[in-house]
């Protein structure tokens, strides 16, 4: 058995079933979706984050084809065409969503009713098959990286990529200390509680102290995910990074940002639009705003390595992933 959020989105015979993780891990609730827009609405409410939207989108479109087993050719190639558009609306500054969308549709081929919808769950469990092994390369890639009892510094989920991380560093004894993450505090819930869960040394620090945990000597690596990372090196990740990843670059401490690939569509930072979410969700009263842009994008000057499932690149030299691939 794996940690729990490692597989907190699933395909049911009626809908598609995801674990809430706004209030996870004092509760497990499931949060029932029975069509696309159920999906659509779960993901944007922040029910699923890091990973798991890729996973809802692969199941989403299984219930979009579903929905169109009765129509026509032309028409079902519509109804999930409009699907997978509104799947890939709900948080464009990740390109997961559009990942999963196209591996949902990689079998379709004028297929209607049952063949359309066996078309797609094809293309839906290749694509999380793929995402899992890639995640497990990537972890072994990282472990690399990384000495012996090391202690690494980490920004609010990785999911997968962390599951992988310390599945393949075994042995190492490594010890992690995580950021709590305001304001959904990704890291105080679900990072720590993974890693617990994983029997790993785990320590919980504010966001704000970042910094002096980085200037003590104690902190070997700082490793996060990135939900993009572009051509020219800029690593775009939840809001928080950018200012430990300088603080590591202060300090001399190495900066290691975990991505499957770099994305081809993203030649530089200004191809990645940032989500801003609504600012109440960082402080709701009277008289007084909020401020919440979800993500931010380090430059590669403070990036010491792109770890992919490829291997490590530095971040000035990323066009290199794709030398071997046409």
């Amino acid at each position: 058995m794996g940690p729990v959020l490692a597989d907190s989105v699933r395909l049911t015979d009626d809908g598609v079933e995801i674990l809430d993780r706004r209030v996870f891990p004092a509760e497990r609730v499931w949060v029932h979706c029975a069509s696309v827009e159920d999906v659509a609405k779960a993901i944007e409410d922040m029910v699923t984050q890091s990973s798991g939207p890729y996973f809802a989108a692969l199941w989403g479109m299984v219930l979009a084809a579903r929905e169109a087993r009765s129509l026509a050719a032309e028409d079902a190639r519509a109804h999930l065409a409009k699907a997978g558009e509104r799947l890939i609306a709900t948080r464009r500054t990740n390109n997961h969503l559009r990942k999963a969308v196209a591996a949902a549709l990689s079998g379709v081929d004028g297929q209607t009713g049952d063949d359309l919808a066996a078309a797609v769950l094809a293309g839906a469990r290749a694509g999380d098959e793929r995402y899992r092994s890639r995640s497990a390369a990537l972890g072994r890639h990282t472990a690399e990286l990384l000495p012996d009892k090391a202690t690494v510094l980490t920004h609010c989920w990785a999911d997968l990529y962390l599951v992988e991380l310390v599945r393949a560093a075994a042995g190492k004894d490594l010890a992690f200390v995580c950021t709590e993450t305001r304001p959904y505090l990704q890291g105080a819930r679900l990072t720590a509680e993974t890693l617990a869960e994983m029997g790993v040394d785990t320590t919980v620090i504010t966001d704000g102290m970042g910094a002096a945990v980085l200037s003590s000597g104690r902190v070997d690596a700082l490793v996060t995910a990135a939900d993009r990372v572009t051509m020219d090196g800029h690593v775009v990740n939840k809001i928080g990074t950018l200012g430990l990843a300088v603080a590591a670059h202060a300090f001399d401490v190495p900066f290691h940002a975990m991505v499957q690939a770099p994305d081809r569509l993203a030649p530089t930072a200004a191809d990645v639009p940032i989500e801003y979410r609504d600012g109440t969700e960082v402080l709701n009263r009277p008289g007084i705003r909020g401020l919440y842009p979800a993500f931010d994008i380090t430059p590669p000057r403070f990036v010491t390595t792109v770890v992919t499932d490829r291997g490590p690149f530095s971040p000035r030299q990323l066009g290199s992933y794709y030398e071997e691939i046409p």
